[in-house]
């Protein structure tokens, strides 16, 4: 006999205290009878009417929006950006909390997933528990950092832009988006329409004026003619195949950082705030301590910016190995560092071809491995390798303590760690770890 299905929750209200931050850009609260609440729209210690987004009778947690502010934090702002709230674009979880605070909860989440998933305390990962800010990052109350580079827009129905809301594919029409960098907003996406468009990514460099859009017409539909309100290249996703391909104008954008002009085709990865990749090549090479005649690794090395700074430092005698899966950024990467002899980029998968490449010992290791991170098997091949430094470049605290586990587990512990705020108004953070080899007994 077929079990009934069970009730929706969707639409009740609770009216509950709100708990601690967690991972994911919510907070837990309880109901009454025990029943645990992800809460959007919330601060920790604030008295809210929770309203159910998604979820049923029986199940393990519900995920709510706090519809109603009983008993405000004193961190709680008025959201600056008029498309944020409950039911509204997803695309920012903490416009209602004043900057410093977001910083104090992204702290908090990332010490919670070192202690739960790595059993780290800060203190033992070489952390003083701050969240830095970017440089020019640092604003008041009400106002809003406009950082993001790369900005995908939806496009709904009548061809007007707009962002997705919170885990749905439903669009929020948008006038201007706050948290996107000058360079994209002065393109003039959301006030022209997109006729038989699906999505349109915005892209603007940083160090040079390139500007590019990559558009997904929905299935069977045309380009429209691209007239922004400034020069622009066009992409178009391929209905067929899924790749990217050139309209008009160049097919890439020249980003600009450590020192070197970098090529990054069909919209490929690129550090989203425009201060970002100066600040982490530097925390990286500040914890590695590069010497003349190292070998060193660059794993999923994208477009080449951290094994073109390695080999910089490495000099003549040294050698860079790059290793990256996307066939586009490794043709990048070798255009981009072609000037440089010592440094070699295979392309595949990271786990398959770095056993495949002989080497049996390397002097440093940087990693950027994609959300979820490296795994197991990947992090304990690099622990055989008997690196002095490793630098872990994470862009999410749940994978890196994770990894971080693995990594104590093959020999080697943390020495220091930074935490950076390069994603305001957000959940996400970016973390930098430098592991050494653990003393024996540690």
């Amino acid at each position: 006999m077929q079990a009934e299905p069970k009730k929706s929750l969707v639409g009740e209200e609770y009216e509950v205290e709100v708990g601690p931050v967690a991972h994911g850009g919510h907070c837990v609260a309880r109901t009454d009878e025990g029943q645990v609440l992800f809460v959007r729209h919330a601060l920790p210690g604030e008295r809210v009417i929770a309203r159910v987004t998604d979820g049923e009778e029986g199940a393990r947690f519900l995920r709510t929006d706090a519809v109603s502010i009983l008993e405000a934090s004193k961190d709680r702002v008025e959201a600056p950006c008029p498309f944020s709230g409950p039911g509204r674009c997803g695309g920012c979880d903490w416009q209602h909390a004043a900057p410093g605070a977001q910083r104090r909860l992204k702290s908090s989440v990332i010490a919670e997933q070192l202690e739960r998933l790595a059993g780290l305390s800060p203190e033992e990962a070489g952390w003083d528990g701050t969240v830095e800010p970017a440089p020019g990052d640092k604003v008041a109350k009400g106002e809003v950092p406009a950082w993001r580079t790369r900005v995908q827009y939806a496009v709904d129905a009548d061809g007007h832009a707009g962002l997705r809301k919170h885990r749905s594919h439903d669009i929020e029409p948008v006038t201007h988006c706050m948290i996107a960098a000058p360079g994209v907003s002065e393109l003039g996406i959301e006030q022209r329409e997109w006729p038989q468009i699906a999505t349109v990514e915005a892209i603007a460099a940083t160090g040079s004026h390139d500007r590019q859009v990559i558009l997904t017409p929905r299935p069977g539909g045309r380009l429209p003619i691209v007239e922004l309100d400034k020069p622009v290249s066009v992409m178009r996703v391929g209905e067929k195949d899924g790749g990217v391909h050139r309209v008009h104008g160049r097919p890439f954008v020249r980003e600009r950082a450590a020192g070197r002009t970098w090529r990054v085709g069909n919209g490929g990865f690129w550090q989203v705030h425009p201060k970002a990749a100066d600040l982490l090549v530097e925390a990286v090479m500040q914890g590695l301590m590069p010497k003349k005649g190292d070998m060193a690794l660059d794993l999923y090395c994208g477009v080449g910016l951290f094994a073109g700074a390695l080999a910089e430092r490495v000099g003549d005698k040294g050698a860079v190995l790059g290793i990256e899966s996307g066939k586009r950024a490794v043709e990048d990467a070798r255009h981009n560092l072609e000037d440089l002899d010592r440094v070699r980029i295979e392309h595949g998968k990271v786990d398959q071809i770095l056993p495949r490449t002989g080497i049996t010992d390397v002097d440093l290791v940087v990693l950027d491995p994609p959300r979820a991170g490296a795994g197991k098997k990947t992090v304990t091949h690099l622990a055989s390798l008997t690196p002095r430094r490793i630098a872990y470049v994470a862009c999410d605290p749940a994978a890196l303590a994770r990894d971080l586990k693995y990594f104590a587990e093959a020999g080697y512990a943390p020495r220091r760690m930074r935490a950076f705020d390069l994603f305001p108004m957000t959940h996400h953070v970016e973390c930098v770890v430098v592991l050494e080899k653990a003393a024996k007994g540690a």
